[in-house]
């Protein structure tokens, strides 16, 4: 049972990294619940772990930096691959200064009567919680333009996804929110043209 009392983090977008920046909003304030939540939802923390590290203080809000940084980066660069462009170095910094902390190893570890495996860092930092967010966010990238990197087709939305449908022509982050919508809206708009027929 989670700690945290934030909503539940959204995964509809078939990638880490593209769920990370759909579920951080740019220019928006977070919080270390926000962010706790969003790795507990992703399985990277037990509900257990994740809220000791809130002990630090300044290790955490070195964290959040770091993470709302990624963020940043990450949208920049997802819009450049989705576009087609050029993604630029300054971008890809954040996701290799994650990726530099990764060395370590997996290990099995208690859990009650059970064991789990868990990856231990060799660095004693918080950045190895991104860690998996900037594989996710480097194996996208270096896809480049064979990316299956969409944005959702409702202008309203601004979603990513990842595009695993067979025939790689899926419109919406989701068919329950966005494509539904769309649907009602289209047969509301064939509705009163009907009725407005004399």
């Amino acid at each position: 049972m989670s700690l945290y009392c934030e909503p539940a983090p959204r995964f509809i977008a078939g990638r880490l990294a593209l769920d990370f920046v759909n579920n951080f909003p740019p220019k928006t304030e977070w919080s270390w619940d926000q962010l706790m939540a969003f790795l507990e939802s992703a399985r990277i923390v037990t509900p257990e772990r994740g809220y000791l590290t809130r002990s630090n203080a300044q290790a955490a809000e070195a964290l959040l930096g770091k993470a709302q940084a990624l963020a940043t980066a990450l949208r920049l660069a997802f819009d450049a691959v989705l576009r087609k462009q050029r993604v630029l170095r300054e971008w890809i910094e954040p996701v290799n200064e994650i990726l530099r902390i990764t060395e370590g190893h997996d290990e099995l570890v208690p859990t009650g009567n059970d064991w789990e495996i868990q990856f231990v860092a060799s660095e004693s930092g918080l950045e190895w919680l991104l860690a998996a967010v900037a594989r996710s966010a480097a194996e996208i990238i270096a896809e480049g333009p064979h990316a299956r990197l969409r944005l959702c087709a409702n202008p309203r939305c601004g979603l990513f996804f990842y595009d695993t449908s067979r025939t790689h022509r899926r419109r919406w982050c989701s068919m329950m929110v966005c494509g539904n919508r769309h649907k009602v809206a289209a047969f509301a708009r064939r509705a009163s043209v009907r009725h407005a027929r004399p």
